[in-house]
């Protein structure tokens, strides 16, 4: 997972649950996570897809990780609607 990607987690969860219950999953995140900083490379990649594609820029990061390293999992259908060629999983029932 991108640092990007988990600090859109960090807003959300402090947006439902407050800031130290944020904090606190956030902790736990980092303690199971292999958590990746983006490299200029990385940041150039996420644009490309992100001009190329309709998503947020976040979920650029996640897709330009997975497709460096691993497949995402997702229920989010503007990844899941992106280039067919993407290493994603559909997460929704």
């Amino acid at each position: 997972m991108s640092w990007i990607n988990l600090g859109e987690v960090s807003y959300i969860a402090e947006r439902r649950t407050g800031h130290e219950r944020a904090r606190r999953l956030v902790r736990e995140l980092r303690r199971s996570l292999t958590l990746d900083l983006p490299t200029e490379a990385r940041v150039l990649e996420a644009a490309h897809l992100k001009a190329e594609y309709p998503m947020a820029y976040a979920d650029a990061f996640a897709v330009a990780k997975a497709i460096a390293h691993a497949t995402l999992l997702t229920g989010d259908p503007e990844i899941l609607t992106g280039d067919p060629g993407w290493p994603v999983e559909d997460l929704r029932a």
